[in-house]
């Protein structure tokens, strides 16, 4: 039993899309990988499935009580993000109906400030995240992950806004959409290994470019996408967590997701 009671300390929850590839492809097996949808990994992190995961940072927001968020490593975009998309036949503007995903608190809250600050209030409704059904029933649709790259892939038509391209506009900071937590009462040193884990692969993937092929074709095999799209898009969303990103990721959630205290880390 107690050995049962510890083997979440070797689990790391990750994102079951590709924007996390390069920080998972070639991991130590002596660690157990957990891929859910962002929504899910916040309920594993709290049940203590896995030792820290990737978790949308509007999720952090609401159970910052109980969760930590762990430095250097994020899911982020300084501009256009290509996997955050309002997907629709008409610019936002002049959108009556918008249909939100279930997967993603962030993309959720994010899509809600910027309408806000642009004076727009169209109706919302959750729903699964299936293009063709959302815009059966809206006039818009918000996918995040690989259903919106794919979408755009097959209906670029379609996309009239990329979320991480906005909040630049408006704030002209980078946009944090994931970030890694850990429950407070979980020991420093099993979040801090689990982390350098994943920091190897990252250094890896950012100066090897032997490894950053390896990268993009492991990402290929599990898409319909091409190399030179995987290529554009892996220097579109980055992993790294940097200064900059942290002051986009404070703003986020002190003006978007109501998180007064802002945020706090591990170390």
């Amino acid at each position: 039993m107690a050995l049962n009671q510890q083997q979440w300390k070797n689990v790391i929850g990750r994102v079951a899309f590709l924007n996390c590839d390069p920080l998972f492809h070639g991991l130590d097996s002596k660690w157990d990988v957990l891929p859910a949808p962002p929504s899910w990994l916040t309920g594993h992190l709290l049940r203590r499935d896995c030792v820290l995961a990737p978790i949308p940072a509007a999720d952090y927001a609401r159970n910052a009580d109980e969760l930590v968020l762990v430095p250097e490593i994020g899911i982020c975009s300084k501009g256009e993000v290509g996997s955050v998309l309002v997907f629709g036949q008409q610019p936002v503007e002049k959108m009556e109906t918008i249909a939100l995903p279930t997967d993603s608190m962030t993309s959720v809250a994010l899509l809600k400030y910027i309408l806000k600050k642009e004076h727009l209030d169209p109706e919302t409704q959750v729903m699964g995240p299936d293009l063709e059904t959302m815009l059966k029933q809206c006039d818009g649709a918000l996918l995040i992950g690989d259903r919106a790259l794919e979408g755009a892939k097959e209906h670029p038509e379609l996309v009239q806004m990329d979320l991480g391209q906005a909040w630049l506009h408006r704030t002209t900071k980078p946009m944090v959409f994931g970030v890694f937590a850990a429950r407070k009462d979980t020991p420093i040193e099993d979040v801090q290994a689990a982390q350098q884990a994943l920091l190897t692969r990252l250094h890896h993937f950012e100066t090897d470019p032997q490894e950053r092929q390896s990268v993009i074709e492991w990402s290929m095999s599990r898409s319909d996408l091409g190399y030179d799209r995987l290529n554009r898009y892996f220097g579109e969303v980055f992993n790294r967590l940097d200064g900059e990103h942290k002051e986009g990721l404070e703003q986020f959630l002190v003006e978007a997701c109501g998180l007064s205290a802002g945020s706090t880390f591990a170390w």
